[in-house]
C-alpha cells in the first residue's frame, strides 16, 4: 500500500493545488457551505450525479452555477415546471419542407453540467427522459440515439417543504443519483458575510481555472487510489447491514428499515471513498473516508418503514446507527 500511495503522492499534490484554485474561485461568490462545495467537486470527479435538497435561499442554484463558471465547460440550466415536455429537455425532430427531411434540434441536455432546478416539479414522462440521459449518457430522439458530451453531470435541486404541485421522484430515479445532499443554514458570521457581499448589485467575477481535460485527469488519478480488501469488506458489511440488520447486532432496526441499499450503493461507496481520499491528499482509502461520505450515498437508498416515521426517525438516524455498530477494520 505504501509504495502505491507514495508513487501517487506527487500527482495528488499537483491536482490538489488545482482543486484549491477552483475552491478559491467558487469562494468569491459562495460564503461557507464548504460541505456542499466539496461534495459538488467530489461528484464531478467521481462522475456521479447529485441531488441537492434544501429550503429556498441556501445558494444551491448559485453554487452549481458558480462551479460551472470556474470550469471551462458547457452549462445549461432548466427550470422544471409541470408543463415541461420531454422535447423541451432532450430536443426534437424538426421538419424542413424545403429539403423534405427531418433535422434534429438538440435540447439543453446536450451539455457538460446540467442544472435541473426543482426537478420534482416536472411530470413523470420528463423525469423518465432525464433517467436515460443520466444512466446511459445518451438520449433517443426519433429513431436515433445521440451520445452526450463527456463529462456529463446532472446537478438537481428540490425543495423539501413545498409539496403542492410536485411529482415525487420515484425510487428508480433517485437511485441514479450518486449523492443526495441536505443543505442547512449558514452560521452567524457566514450570514453576516453573505449579507455584506450580496447586498450590493456588484457580483464578483469568477474565472475558469479548470478544463474538462483536467477533470478527466483527476478521474484517472482517483481510479488509481488504493482500496484495501479489508476496506472493501467494510463497505459490503455496511450495505448488508442495511438489508439484514439482525446479522450485524442491529435487531432494533429490523422493523424500521423497509428496504436496504442496492448494489449500486456498494459501487458508489467505493468510488466516492477513493475520490474523498484523493481530495484529502492521500493515495489510499481509510474506513473514515467511507464513514464521511457514507450518509450522502445511503440516505436516499435506505427506505424507512411506517414505524420509523411514527417514531420520527429518518434514514440518516438509521444510517448513523449502522456506522456506529458495524465493526471497523
Amino acid at each position: 500500500m505504501s509504495a502505491i500511495a507514495e508513487e501517487l503522492l506527487p500527482e495528488i499534490e499537483s491536482q490538489a493545488a488545482a482543486l484549491q484554485r477552483l475552491r478559491d474561485e467558487v469562494g468569491k461568490v459562495i460564503v461557507g457551505q464548504s460541505y456542499m462545495v466539496d461534495r459538488l467537486l467530489l461528484g464531478l470527479i467521481a462522475d456521479g450525479h447529485i441531488l441537492l435538497e434544501g429550503i429556498p435561499g441556501l445558494a444551491k442554484t448559485t453554487a452549481v452555477k458558480t462551479v460551472s463558471e470556474a470550469i471551462h465547460t458547457g452549462f445549461s440550466r432548466i427550470q422544471f415546471t409541470p408543463d415541461l415536455l420531454p422535447a423541451d429537455l432532450i430536443g426534437t425532430e424538426v421538419y424542413r419542407p424545403q429539403n423534405h427531411e427531418f433535422l434534429v434540434k438538440r435540447g439543453p441536455v446536450f451539455t457538460n453540467l446540467l442544472l435541473a432546478d426543482e426537478i420534482n416539479r416536472a411530470p413523470a414522462k420528463v423525469q423518465s427522459a432525464l433517467l436515460e440521459a443520466m444512466q446511459e449518457r445518451q438520449v433517443t430522439i426519433g429513431d436515433e440515439s445521440h451520445e452526450l458530451p463527456d463529462p456529463f453531470l446532472v446537478l438537481a435541486t428540490q425543495n423539501p417543504i413545498e409539496q403542492e404541485g410536485t411529482y415525487p421522484l420515484p425510487e428508480a430515479q433517485v437511485d441514479r443519483f450518486m449523492l443526495k445532499l441536505r443543505i442547512g443554514y449558514p452560521d452567524k458570521p457566514e450570514e453576516k458575510e453573505i449579507m455584506r457581499r450580496m447586498a450590493s448589485r456588484h457580483r464578483p467575477e469568477v474565472k475558469a481555472v479548470l478544463s474538462p481535460e483536467d477533470i478527466r485527469k483527476m478521474r484517472d488519478l482517483a481510479d488509481q487510489i488504493y482500496l484495501d480488501s479489508k476496506v472493501e469488506d467494510y463497505i459490503v458489511d455496511v450495505v448488508f447491514a442495511s438489508r439484514e440488520p439482525a446479522a450485524y447486532r442491529l435487531e432494533n432496526l429490523d422493523n424500521l428499515i423497509e428496504y436496504g441499499a442496492s448494489p449500486r450503493a456498494s459501487i458508489y461507496l467505493a468510488q466516492a471513498a477513493k475520490v474523498h481520499a484523493f481530495m484529502s491528499g492521500r493515495g489510499y482509502v481509510t474506513p473514515q473516508d467511507v464513514k464521511t461520505i457514507g450518509p450522502d450515498i445511503l440516505r436516499h437508498r435506505v427506505l424507512v418503514s411506517y414505524e420509523a416515521e411514527a417514531r420520527e426517525l429518518d434514514s440518516d438516524d438509521l444510517i448513523q446507527e449502522i456506522f456506529n455498530t458495524v465493526d471497523v477494520p
